[in-house]
């Protein structure tokens, strides 16, 4: 009998010791696809049903899969049909998991609240009046509903663990580069990673394994073995010691996200880690100099879409001047081209080292930061995001909305493994527990979220509404 919180881990269970068919599995999150997915807006294309359906799965529309329509959630891209795979969707195919569809994302990436999207924005699932965050917010709203157990996103300055904080599900960024950059529509290419989104720590150290590694495609790619991660997860809690971020915890929290965060951490406690607090000043830097790095990064990749090779072509272009300039206006979202202009500005002559270089001085500085606290602790702990999901349309200034990565950019520009794990409720929606490890240290947090979730079950609530399935 299948239920719509149930984990992958379970349905694996299922499948090997009642004889579950994966064409059964597949099946049951149609079905529920079909039955919820007009009122959330998660999915944006379903995939055909696989000729050997394998175990559920569905990516990010950012994913390039060979002969698959893969848009970005942009005009720009409507049409696009890739002639490859990406390499941690290729290695996926090969562990036996086959695709439910491509969810909805922010534009090229670029978001915090899934409302920059050609389809729509996707709805958090604990209240449709709210935005399930960004960009990966099809993936989070997709698991939170049960449409299905597992998902891919990616994650640039939070993109992971926003939208899993806002939807109460769990999400995990690995460190920068141990999953494969190859094939997945680059934003912002020294800080993009794929990561994975499910309900529970155990389910993504599972995936995770499956596929993280070396890829001689991507320059990027660490040469280092992946860990069994999923075999490593009941590592004792005692005397580990949690360092609790005093910026994580500033003003901009608000009362109930903090209050609950602190209960979460008091689990932990009980469990035997040992709580200290610290002090990281430099993260007051991190939305500056990342907002100036991101849109620099994304001004060059997108410099690529320019009405001649692929993507967004304007209708009878008057010179090669008109095709670009229209092509690119009429083709890009107003938060893509901002984006682009800033990014363009900070490189430009005159303003490249005032913006760009500083930016990048400021990121070493994080990072070093970050070294630092790291021979003082194991790992490092706060709220997700400042507050939980904010009403769709509220935020209309570009600034406010990129002040709710104020707690996880600086990882990314650190390169530092983070996740976000479900503990509990402020205002009947959800909070999300950040947990940040050194570099390759994934095994840390996989470890102590299992070990939360053991004692805790906020991972498996779901809205009342989307239990039935017809």
């Amino acid at each position: 009998m299948m239920k719509p919180n149930q984990t992958l881990w379970e349905i694996r269970q299922q499948q090997q010791t009642d004889g579950l068919a994966a064409e059964e599995i597949h099946a049951y999150y149609r079905k529920r696809i079909e039955q919820w997915n007009d009122q959330l807006g998660a999915f944006v294309h379903e995939h055909g049903q696989d000729e050997k359906a394998g175990l559920p799965i569905a990516y990010k529309d950012i994913f390039c899969m060979e002969g698959v329509e893969t848009t970005c959630a942009s005009r720009m891209l409507q049409g696009f049909v890739p002639p490859y795979t990406a390499t941690v969707v290729a290695r996926l195919q090969q562990a036996g998991f086959s695709s439910l569809g491509m969810l909805n994302m922010d534009e090229f990436a670029m978001g915090s609240s899934n409302e920059h999207s050609i389809y729509g924005p996707c709805r958090n699932p604990w209240n449709t009046d709210r935005v399930a965050g960004g960009s990966s917010g099809g993936s989070a709203a997709a698991v939170a509903a049960g449409l299905t157990p597992v998902a891919l996103g990616t994650d640039t300055g939070g993109s992971i663990r926003q939208p899993a904080a806002f939807c109460g599900v769990t999400g995990i960024k690995p460190t920068y580069g141990r999953a494969s950059r190859y094939g997945i529509v680059a934003y912002a290419s020294s800080l993009d990673q794929a990561g994975v989104l499910a309900r529970t720590a155990q389910d993504c150290a599972w995936v995770l394994e499956q596929m993280c590694g070396h890829d001689p495609r991507d320059s990027t790619s660490l040469d280092e073995p992946v860990p069994a991660w999923s075999e490593q997860l009941d590592t004792s809690m005692e005397g580990v010691k949690i360092g609790v971020v005093r910026q994580w915890q500033s003003e901009a929290v608000e009362e109930g996200v903090r209050e609950t965060v602190v209960g979460a951490l008091r689990v932990l406690k009980d469990l035997g880690a040992e709580l200290v607090e610290v002090d990281l000043p430099e993260l007051e830097w991190s939305i500056p100099a990342y907002y100036v790095i991101a849109s620099a990064e994304c001004s060059s990749n997108l410099s690529r879409y320019d009405g001649v090779r692929y993507g967004y072509r304007c209708e009878s272009p008057r010179d090669l001047q008109d095709l670009y300039s229209r092509s690119r206006s009429e083709g890009f979202g107003e938060e893509v081209k901002r984006r682009i202009l800033l990014g363009t500005f900070a490189l430009s002559a005159g303003y490249y080292d005032a913006y760009y270089r500083k930016a990048q001085q400021v990121r070493r500085r994080i990072h070093d930061a970050f070294r630092r606290v790291f021979r003082q602790v194991d790992i490092l702990a706060g709220p997700t995001t400042p507050t939980t999901a904010f009403a769709i349309g509220s935020v209309k200034d570009p600034v406010t909305m990129y002040q709710e990565d104020i707690n996880t950019v600086a990882v990314n520009l650190a390169g530092l493994p983070g996740m976000s794990i479900p503990c509990g409720f402020s205002d009947g929606m959800p909070v999300g527990l950040q947990l940040v490890a050194p570099h390759l240290q994934e095994q840390r947090l996989l470890a102590a979220g299992h070990q939360y979730q053991l004692q805790t079950d906020w991972h498996l609530q779901m809205p009342e509404w989307l239990e039935a399935t017809a």
